[in-house]
């Protein structure tokens, strides 16, 4: 109908900006996924019961085979796509252990963090790479 709003759930998601050392992992998205082939800070929807820091941990140990330790959380982002909304929490994070591997993206690299912006990010996580560099 027209003048009809459509009211998107909110999903919760968290992600991690994993230092190793001067450089900050990202990850692309696979082309199967929503988003295909955009980069990303790695992370995950929070299951029901879960907090923001057990569902960033788990989803990085999940997609990434990485533990971390995590440092500081930064502003959340509300972003809307056409066919769905979120809200994203982002962590700064230390690469603590574990070999990289990945099980869901297509790709990933190890970045100075002044490079950043050259990456084809998905919209929610431009607003984290702009604190990022501010900080």
């Amino acid at each position: 109908m027209v003048g009809e709003r459509i009211i998107m759930k909110t999903i919760l998601v968290t992600c991690a900006i994993i230092r190793f050392d001067e450089k900050i992992l990202a990850v692309q998205r696979s082309g199967t996924m929503k988003l295909p082939l955009k980069w990303e800070f790695a992370g995950g929807k929070i299951e029901a019961g879960e907090t923001e820091i057990d569902c960033i941990k788990r989803e990085v140990l999940e997609e990434l085979n990485l533990t971390i330790d995590l440092k500081e959380r930064l502003t959340p982002v509300t972003h809307a796509y056409p066919d769905f909304k979120i809200t994203l929490i982002p962590f700064l994070a230390d690469y603590v252990s574990g070999e990289l591997k990945l099980r869901e993206h297509a790709d990933y690299k190890l970045v100075n963090k002044g490079d950043l912006p050259s990456l084809d990010w998905a919209e929610a996580d431009l607003p984290v790479v702009k604190e990022l560099l501010a900080l």
